[in-house]
């Protein structure tokens, strides 16, 4: 593996760095937050090990402009602070584990290799397309062949409810329970009432239907008509 060590102590940082070499290892360097920000939004590195506490730049706001910038590689922090309260503020800045020193070097190298064998995380989706139909889920718009159709925040709620479930027919309790949050059947028209007024905005106008009634089962949005 690659390895980003970011250290300010160059005693440990030679001590470790010597470790994971003897292990087989590549180790880049940087004795400083900033430097290892640089090195760190490179890429190609399959772990970060970063001190919580670093010149220039602390090892908690090093990750987090990190994550800001995109870039999922593992991480783990190496520090003295070792209270509960510390290491939920390194898990919560984008830390995937933590690690007290002093430390054993055989400790260290087990947690980078349980953290390089975890899967990558999926890209979140950011737009959902059925169709004609996008919804582009930061900008919180939709459009449908280009053209922007305004939803009220309940109804845009219902469409991306339907469309992450494309092909899929969804009840009217699914509907209450993932758009709603009722537990319980209210005894209403509120999904019904809130599906005509979807399908009037979509559908109207554009030639074909998206959103379908499934008699007896509940709806399902599709592209195939």
């Amino acid at each position: 593996m690659r390895i980003l060590l970011v250290e300010d102590d160059a005693e440990t940082a030679a001590y470790v760095a010597r470790g994971l070499e003897e292990a087989g290892h590549v180790v880049d360097r940087a004795a400083d937050g900033q430097d290892g920000l640089f090195l760190a939004t490179g890429g190609g590195h399959d772990v970060l090990v970063v001190d919580r506490m670093l010149p220039k730049l602390d090892g908690l706001s090093m990750v987090r402009a990190v994550r800001a910038a995109g870039i999922a590689t593992p991480a783990i922090f190496l520090t003295a602070r070792a209270g509960v309260g510390d290491r939920v503020e390194g898990l919560e800045a984008g830390g995937d584990d933590y690690l007290a020193k002093p430390f054993a070097f055989a400790e260290l190298l087990a947690r980078i290799n349980a953290l390089a064998r975890r899967p990558p995380l999926q890209q979140e989706v950011t737009v959902l397309r059925v169709a004609d139909l996008e919804m582009d889920l930061i900008r919180r718009t939709v459009t449908r062949a280009g053209q922007r159709i305004e939803l009220q925040p309940r109804e845009f709620r219902l469409l991306e409810f339907l469309m992450r479930r494309e092909g899929q027919v969804v009840t009217r309790t699914m509907l209450l329970e993932g758009v709603w949050d009722f537990h319980f059947d209210p005894r209403t028209s509120v999904v019904e009432t809130h599906v005509s007024r979807l399908r009037a905005k979509l559908d109207r106008g554009f030639g074909r239907d998206l959103i379908h009634t499934v008699r007896g089962a509940g709806y399902v949005i599709r592209a195939d008509g």
